[in-house]
């Protein structure tokens, strides 16, 4: 079978939005909640607290987003819902009026298509909510409720506030505030395909699938797919799925997924013993211990191994998310290891994905502190917002970081080298993690290549080739570079 996938993720570059956190607006046409009272914007976020981000204020800011190379949007959910994350689906068919309703959206999604954005939403169709109106005439109505069999309820009554009684019904991981669907009832099957299917001809440019891992009923994923394909051939189609997702991305599911296998090792050597274990231990990734070059090499080459190429350039590559601490706080505030992370983030196959304030050092652990208020201008990061904006302008500028190839030259001790390579473009990508500045030696049958980068496109280092063909770099402490033709 021949897989396909949408074309233009293989040049996007994304920017994940958590709307509550992101921008509050003082839109015009905001009719709701324009004197609320909300939590502090700069206070640390609490886990049930608001500060107000709403689409009109993400509208009002696409201008930066465009300047700052930003191709494609990434929600996490914005259907209406009693929680500041949304994850709590209250429905599926309105988005919620504290970030603008509807009509922010529609206005939201426009503006984004006329300036060439794309827009893809968080579809949460393990579990509802407790105010899930299908599910609150359970409530109301118990084992006389036409909706009964919707959900897993094992027993009565439910209980689904009062914790000294047991819930009587399955919840994800355990959480009576999430009532899980019951997926092989082939009403709600449908009613999930309308859902995808109405936001698609709505005019959205792709789906992120929350754990849709928990899903386990036969050919759901595959039917997901060709009802949201028959709408738009070009959706994207993104799962959340932290380890080897082989079985998702056989071509007949998921385009892609959130590669945190790309994360955990580029972490791992980036920031090497400076990761704080506190923030990442017992999570779904492992970005620890600290890894050489040559082992950060072979993780990087297996990882290209274990998917096919077609799929390997629609992943949707992160060093952070809504799930995660920021990675200068793992980092324990060491700026260097965000940009080494960064240069080796622009320049890998796939589609980049840059958590909202990344891009100017917002530092956060773990959930909530990692879903702070996007900061003022004045508390951004100069150096760290500068490295962004020229990596995105060169992956723009360069197919061959978008879709050429990737080979390891070189994997030694505290660097590492690689190439993308597309036709007669060859480009050579080199990082140095090491505290004391490196020097390699590249062989021409170790590179391989054609030409002789002789421009450095990115970073700072000095580099020269031989007369015999070899390439000597210099490398300083903690840094990388980009040659090209």
């Amino acid at each position: 079978m021949q897989i396909q996938t949408p074309d233009w993720v293989k040049h996007a570059v994304f920017y994940q939005i958590f709307p509550d956190r992101f921008a509050r607006s003082s839109h015009p046409h905001k009719k709701l909640l324009r004197n609320a009272t909300w939590e502090e914007w700069e206070a640390m976020p609490t886990l049930q607290g608001y500060k107000g981000g709403d689409l009109w204020g993400v509208l009002d800011k696409l201008d930066y987003l465009q300047d700052l190379g930003i191709t494609a949007i990434y929600f996490t959910p914005i259907f209406q819902s009693a929680s500041n994350h949304r994850y709590h689906t209250h429905d599926y068919y309105q988005v919620d009026p504290m970030l603008g309703g509807n009509a922010a959206f529609r206005a939201l999604l426009d503006e984004a298509h006329r300036r060439g954005m794309k827009v893809v939403l968080d579809g949460v169709f393990n579990h509802s909510s407790r105010g899930f109106f299908f599910f609150h005439d359970v409530l109301e109505n118990g084992p006389y409720s036409p909706w009964v069999d919707w959900f897993k309820i094992h027993d009565w009554p439910v209980s689904p506030y009062n914790g000294e009684y047991p819930a009587n019904y399955e919840g994800w991981a355990g959480n009576r505030a999430l009532p899980v669907f019951n997926h092989d009832h082939p009403e709600v099957r449908e009613y999930l395909m309308e859902i995808a299917e109405y936001w698609i001809e709505y005019g959205i440019d792709g789906w992120r699938l929350d754990v849709p891992f928990e899903i386990k009923a036969e050919g759901f994923w595959q039917e997901f797919r060709q009802r949201v394909k028959a709408i738009n051939p070009d959706a994207y189609i993104v799962g959340e799925v932290w380890g080897d997702s082989r079985q998702w991305l056989d071509g007949t599911q998921f385009d892609g997924v959130m590669n945190y296998l790309f994360a955990a090792p580029t972490i791992a050597f980036t920031a090497g013993d400076r990761v704080d274990l506190a923030q990442v231990q017992g999570r779904s990734y492992e970005p620890y211990p600290a890894l050489s070059a040559k082992e950060y090499g072979e993780k990087i080459q297996a990882l290209l191994q274990l998917y096919p190429w077609e799929i390997q350039l629609t992943q949707l590559n992160l060093l952070a998310s809504h799930d995660t601490a920021r990675l200068l706080t793992i980092a324990g505030g060491d700026r260097a290891s965000v940009e080494l992370a960064t240069l080796l983030l622009l320049t890998f196959p796939g589609a980049p994905s840059i958590y909202y304030g990344d891009e100017v050092g917002l530092p956060g652990g773990l959930d909530p502190d990692s879903r702070r208020g996007f900061p003022l201008s004045t508390d951004w990061d100069g150096e760290i917002f500068a490295d962004h904006r020229r990596l995105i302008e060169l992956r723009h500028a360069h197919p061959a970081l978008r879709i050429g190839d990737y080979r390891v030259l070189f994997a030694e001790g505290n660097v590492y080298v690689f190439a993308r390579t597309l036709g007669t473009e060859e480009l050579i990508v080199a990082i140095n993690v090491g505290t004391e500045a490196s020097r390699a030696t590249l062989t021409p049958a170790a590179t391989g290549l054609k030409t002789q980068p002789h421009r450095q496109l990115f970073g700072a280092s000095e580099y020269g080739w031989t007369g015999e063909g070899q390439l000597i770099l210099h490398l300083p402490a903690r840094s990388g570079c980009v040659l090209g033709g």
